[in-house]
């Protein structure tokens, strides 16, 4: 059989030759991949996915379709998307093929996006295929298609006012449309959150409303006098509900319609005390409202009729200021506060609401007695008479401010002062003279000032037969003079009474008075003079003045006496403005009244045209005097010595206060520095700073029993203290020292007081309290207590004979106990035993022996000591004495003495006449002082004791 090659049959190849044709078709790159011609899409900002419409989808004929009905492989790459290429500058997206074999891709930012930066962006975008073999040669490419992309806005950003604030004006009465217009602005990109939807006022129940364009509108009409400015708070609203990042303040003022008056002024002025003069109108000017003024009067008052008697003036006692004033001789003051020389008014209402200010009311039924002597004045010689009086309408019948009548039997009146129907009379009759011919008796004044409830001065200078009288420092005549007989001769004596008339034939009181009385006063001998008068009246505070240069006389300018009104005229409004606006509030006390002072300003104009000429209003204000730094006034000094007996019984005495200081402080709230008047943590630290002023009293009382004027006495150089403007009282409870001085003249004096004493045997201690006051005891001082102790000296020669006749000297001696407060006084018999002048001299002798020896005992441990410091209380113990030849020699009054007091002692110790060492409030006996001494006492006992003295060599 022949073998040979094996051929396929023909159907078999062809079929071979079909597959490799259909795979070398397929190997060849024939179509560009497609894709759309347009693609929108939109992405948000702050995103990177972009959402495309059609989808990013490449296709390419070369790829094999896989749902063919045709039986088709596909064994090479080519028909595949490998990318999306983007062709433009600067494009913030890019493309990424999700599937190469479908040709799905998508695009996304590279970075996020900003609306507000650029809301739309547009580009183009090509595909590409994975061309042909494993060098992808022959790459098609698709068309270019074009990329529209919107960036959609998110809401980021809140609104923003246009402007800080707004303001407007606005006419009083009148009801607007739109007021103003706020404005807002959004920075978001989109159309709904870069709109503004909507305004509103955020400050409650204000007549004003806004609408969603920002147009401010009131909703009801505007009244000046209400409100002078409206401040309102505004917000903003996107239509994204987002509010905006700050509030803006829309101010409003309202206009008001033109009114004549005076603008520009505040209605509460402060004054603090000590700062000078206060402008009350720094800013004021009148409106005119363009009327032509001819002429231009103003008058300006200020109320200050509450404070004190009708303003501030100072408190001081009525003698005092009429010292201050120049009246320094004669005066006596009839209400004067109650004091232990002066105790007539003690019981009598007083109205205590201005600050120590001394006055005095009478209700209608109380009336006093000034004790006998007070006022010694003759009727001979010219008099004055000074009382404040406040007084209303009151009945018809007589009421009495001061009256000198018969003390018994007779009702006489020798001279009064008293109110009838608002009139003021003063009654005085003359004593019996050899003429019996009519004389002048009573003076009568019909005064508005009598009735109309204020506080008014009165001066009554006397010098028969005339009287004159001045109210507020202003003369005036009497009406009507009556004459009467003058009095019989008579021996009956004469009571002078004050708010009532004294009716001695039936012993009661008439004629009672109504009202408040303050700084009664009659100054014999002499007259007040018009100088006197004003300095009594004169006000410490009122209104000031100082006219401009440029005003000139344009101007013309009156006050009234107390300086509490003020009368301005002028044509000229420019002048009259800048006068106004130095009008001045001044008060001068150191320490002023606190309280609201009112001020009324009346102004009167003329017009050219009579009938359309303005009239302005009243206007009213006031100024608030603040509350002063009260001062705290400081007595200090030795408060405790002790001194010989002889000293109390020379005639210098011991001086009471000998380093006395006084000082006053105030206190005031500092913030400390550095930190801000806004930092609510923000602390004041309270400084005290020392203040100088005046005192008006000082008053030195004893402490215990009163003054025995037979054997004490408190003793001052009534010279000295004349010298000084000041006067002295004295009563068995002390002295009283009164008058304006400053603290250094008080203290200069209180130096001199000294205690006398001439029997001081059964005396061992006295206590006295110093006092110190100023404006009438408005600031008072501590209570200065001072104890001196009487250091009792034995006489040498004393009780010699009885001590050797009577050898039981040695027996103990009990003593009464003491009180050793206030004042103390012991049986003199008992603190009368004294040892002899021999015992003396033996006691004086050991006691320098033992002094020196012990002296050396202490030289030799402070050696001991300095060497061998670690066995300090063994070398004490080994302390040894030669005592073979010691005798020690007893001194026979040692039992005695220690049952003595320490008087005793220190009688031994004053021995030979010398003098006594002060003890000063530092070396004073207190109690641990005390202790400590007895304790050291014992100690150098039992060292006495322990120790043996070799006195072989002593000689005796």
């Amino acid at each position: 059989m022949h073998r040979g090659r094996y051929k396929p049959p023909a159907s078999i190849l062809g079929l071979v030759l079909g597959l490799l044709c259909v795979v070398q078709a397929a190997k060849v790159n024939k179509h560009k991949p497609w894709i759309e011609t347009t693609y929108h899409g939109i992405v948000t900002e702050n995103d990177d996915k972009v959402l495309l419409d059609p989808p990013l989808i490449a296709l390419d004929k070369d790829a094999p379709l896989r749902y063919a009905e045709s039986f088709e492989v596909t064994l090479t790459k080519e028909g595949e998307i490998c990318g999306f290429r983007i062709h433009g500058q600067n494009v913030p997206f890019e493309a990424v093929v999700l599937d190469k074999s479908t040709g799905e891709g998508v695009i996304r930012a590279k970075d996020k996006l900003d609306c507000e930066l650029q809301k739309e962006h547009t580009f183009t975008i090509q595909a590409y295929d994975c061309g042909e073999g494993p060098d992808e040669a022959n790459m098609k490419k698709s068309h270019k298609a074009t990329v529209h992309i919107q960036v959609n806005d998110i809401n980021e950003y809140s609104p923003v006012f246009k402007e800080k604030s707004y303001k407007a004006t606005v006419m009083e009465g009148k009801s607007y449309d739109s007021i103003l217009k706020v404005e807002a602005v959004d920075a978001d990109c989109s159309f709904q959150f870069s709109q503004i939807c909507s305004y509103e006022i955020v400050t409650p129940d204000v007549p004003f409303t806004i609408d969603k364009d920002g147009y401010i509108k009131n909703t009801e009409k505007l009244n000046y006098s209400k409100e002078r400015m409206y401040k309102l708070t505004v917000t903003a609203y996107d239509c994204g509900k987002n509010r905006a990042s700050e509030d803006v303040l829309v101010k409003i003022s309202i206009k008001p319609t033109c009114k004549p008056g005076w603008q520009g002024w505040s209605k509460r002025m402060e004054y603090e005390p000590g700062t000078g003069s206060l402008a009350l109108f720094p800013s004021m000017h009148l409106e005119t409202c363009d009327e032509p003024i001819t002429s231009i009067q103003a008058n300006i008052e200020l109320e200050t009729n509450h404070i004190g008697k009708g303003c501030d003036r100072d408190t001081y006692s009525e003698k005092s200021l009429h010292m201050l004033c120049g009246a320094s001789s004669g005066t006596v003051e009839l209400l004067p506060a109650p004091s232990s020389t002066a105790n007539w008014t003690l019981g009598l209402p007083t109205d205590n609401g201005h600050d120590s200010d001394q006055v005095y009311e009478f209700n209608g039924t109380q009336a006093i007695k000034v004790p006998e002597g007070v006022v010694s004045t003759s009727l001979k010689e010219p008099f004055t008479v000074s009382v404040w009086m406040r007084h209303g309408p009151g009945a018809r019948e007589k009421e009495t401010i001061l009256c000198n009548s018969d003390r018994t039997e007779m009702n006489r009146h020798h001279y009064s002062l008293y109110v009838h129907n608002c009139r003021l009379v003063f009654l005085l009759r003359q004593d019996p003279s050899e003429s019996e011919n009519y004389k002048p008796a009573e003076f009568h004044w019909k005064l508005d000032q009598v009735c109309d409830k204020e506080w008014h001065h009165y001066v009554l200078n006397v010098e028969f037969p005339s009287v004159a009288l001045f109210v507020d420092g202003v003369s005036f005549d009497p009406f009507l003079v009556t004459e009467d007989y003058p009095l019989h001769a008579s021996k009956i004596e004469t009571q002078l009474t004050i708010g009532a008339c004294w009716q001695g034939g039936g012993a009661y009181m008439s004629q009672y008075f109504r009202g408040n009385l303050a700084g009664l006063m009659i100054r014999s001998g002499k007259l007040e003079n018009k100088k006197v008068i004003d300095c009594l009246y004169t006000c410490k505070e009122g209104l000031d003045l100082q006219l401009p240069e440029e005003v000139g006389t344009a101007i013309k300018v009156q006050f009234n006496p107390s300086q509490s009104s003020l009368t301005l005229e002028g044509d000229d409004i420019e002048s009259f403005d800048k006068v106004m606006q130095h009008v001045s509030y001044l008060n001068s006390r150191q320490f002023p009244t606190p309280g609201i002072r009112r001020l009324h300003i009346t102004t009167t104009v003329k017009c050219f045209n009579e009938e359309s000429c303005i009239s302005v209003p009243e206007a009213e204000g006031y100024v608030m005097v603040l509350q002063p730094e009260e001062p705290k006034i400081s007595l200090s000094g030795i408060d405790h010595f002790a001194r010989g007996a002889p000293e109390f019984e020379s005639p210098e005495g011991v001086t009471l206060f000998p380093e006395l200081r006084i000082v006053s402080t105030i206190t005031r709230e500092v913030e400390a520095e550095g930190e801000s008047e806004d930092d609510p943590t923000a602390q004041e630290s309270v400084v005290s700073e020392e203040v100088m002023h005046n005192l008006d009293t000082c008053e030195v009382t004893v402490v215990g029993e009163e003054l025995d004027g037979q054997r004490e006495s408190l003793e001052v150089d009534l010279a000295q203290i004349q010298q000084r403007g000041l006067e002295m009282s004295s009563s068995n409870l002390g002295l009283i020292i009164t008058g304006v001085n400053t603290m250094a003249t008080y203290e200069e004096v209180l130096h001199l007081i000294r205690y006398r004493n001439w029997h001081t045997e059964a005396l061992f201690d006295r206590k006295f309290k110093l006092v110190c006051s100023e404006l009438n005891g408005r600031y008072i001082s501590n209570n200065f207590k001072v104890e001196v102790n009487v250091i009792h000296t034995a006489n040498p020669m004393e009780h010699a004979n009885n001590a050797m006749v009577q050898p039981q000297f040695i027996s103990p001696v009990h003593h009464a106990s003491m009180d050793l407060s206030g004042h103390n006084l012991a049986n003199a018999h008992q603190a009368s035993v004294v040892p002899s002048a021999a015992t003396i001299v033996i006691v004086v002798c050991v006691s320098f022996l033992v002094f020196m020896i012990i002296l050396g005992v202490f030289r030799i441990r402070a050696a001991h000591q300095r060497s061998m410091r670690d066995q300090e209380n063994g070398k004490e113990n080994e302390m040894d004495w030669d005592d073979s030849a010691l005798t020690i020699t007893v001194n026979p009054m040692e039992t005695y003495e220690d049952q003595h007091s320490s008087e005793e002692e220190e009688e031994e110790e004053s021995e030979d006449g010398e003098e006594e060492d002060d003890i000063t409030s530092a070396e004073s006996e207190s109690s641990e002082d005390e202790e400590g001494a007895e304790a050291e006492g014992r100690q150098a006992a039992s060292r006495q004791q322990q120790l043996e003295w070799d006195d072989s060599t002593l000689t005796y």
